[in-house]
């Protein structure tokens, strides 16, 4: 059970899983740089745009999480799992999350952040 409302585990979750988000756009980024389009403009501006956008939102949920006490910290990761400590006003408990699972949370967001963010 935690003791950590919902709100604020949204919260620190966004602060796991942004910074994922943008190492796959860092990613990517390179392989279009590298890759032989003929127009690779658009498609850098585009994962640029999004790249800065994700960053944005992380320095915001950074700012709000200082403000409130709350921090999140991976602990240990291997092929299955991945465990994250999450430091809320004092209390710390230990979350483990599902490998595949941590992988569909960022490909929602990277879909978001790429085209959806713009239909909200």
């Amino acid at each position: 059970m935690t003791r950590i409302p919902e709100k604020d585990r949204d919260l620190i979750e966004k602060a796991m899983y942004l910074p994922m988000l943008i190492v796959v756009l860092e990613k990517d980024l390179k392989v279009i740089d590298k890759a032989s389009f003929k127009l690779k403009e658009p498609y850098i501006n585009l994962v640029e745009d999004t790249l800065k956008a994700v960053q944005r939102d992380l320095k915001v949920v950074k700012e709000l999480m200082r403000k409130e006490n709350m921090k999140v910290q991976q602990t240990s990761h291997d092929e299955a799992f991945t465990q994250f400590s999450f430091i809320w006003k004092g209390y710390e408990e230990k979350h483990s999350y599902f490998n595949p699972a941590i992988r569909n949370r960022v490909h929602s967001l990277l879909e978001y952040y790429l085209y959806k963010r713009f239909n909200s």
